[in-house]
């Protein structure tokens, strides 16, 4: 027999494939497969299991419950809840225009391009780094997916945090401005080459760039607000030493 189920609490990958190693190990479970993107997981069993059972196999972090059966009222409304791409990204696209007003306000009369790209960054790094400090621990799993240098230093997911955090504060304050230029290219190419490896490879994943907080899909958004950041840098360098 077969059943599908409901499984909260997953993340990542990770996530995914510890769920799915504590339900095999059941007696009397034949294959258990988790959909991440769904939240669900479909369990192929020689006998009836209970819920509790289920339950009690996985650790506190998940939760499982019996997916109800569907029907035309339910599935509409379940049309109605299901966000699209656009509607997930709001959040990132709202913090990013409030960060892109007050950058272009503080700068405004009179303009200056430099100080606006530095105000810019360190607004971005500040506030971003607000919403991993959240759940460091989560964040820390879920970078580790995609982050080639996380994958290989854990640890450094865990510390990431604390460097966004530092290099806003340097750029608002603009202290040691060329090493911290230097640092975010660094730091955020070696995340955008993991970032463009995800999408290329169209791995459903979720995105750490505002922590666990918020549940935003890796898209090209993640991309494209890593290149802004890393345009930046090259340009203030360029304009530091020429």
């Amino acid at each position: 027999m077969q059943q599908t189920y409901t499984v909260t609490g997953m993340t990542c990958n990770g996530c995914k494939a510890s769920v799915e190693e504590q339900l095999n190990a059941i007696q009397g479970v034949i294959k258990a497969s988790v959909n991440l993107e769904l939240q669900e997981v479909t369990i192929k069993m020689s006998d009836d299991i209970s819920i509790n059972t289920l339950q009690n196999a996985l650790s506190e972090k998940y939760s499982i419950s019996e997916k109800k059966q569907a029907n035309v009222f339910k599935n509409i409304s379940a049309i109605e809840e299901h966000k699209t791409t656009i509607q997930q990204l709001f959040p990132l696209f709202l913090i990013f225009t409030f960060i892109l007003g007050a950058s272009i306000l503080l700068n405004l009369n009179p303009w200056d391009s430099a100080d606006f790209m530095l105000d810019f960054m360190g607004l971005f790094y500040v506030v971003f780094s607000f919403f991993k400090f959240l759940d460091v621990k989560g964040f820390s799993e879920t970078f580790k997916m995609y982050d080639p240098l996380a994958k290989l230093i854990p640890v450094y997911g865990s510390v990431y945090p604390f460097i966004e955090l530092a290099l806003g504060i340097v750029f608002l304050m603009r202290i040691q401005i060329p090493f911290a230029l230097i640092l975010t290219l660094i730091i955020l190419g070696i995340t955008t080459v993991g970032v463009t490896k995800s999408l290329l490879d169209k791995k459903t994943i979720q995105c750490a760039c505002l922590g666990t907080a918020l549940k935003l899909p890796m898209t090209k958004a993640t991309f494209i607000e890593n290149s802004i950041m890393i345009i930046m840098s090259i340009l203030m360098l360029l304009k530091i030493y020429n």
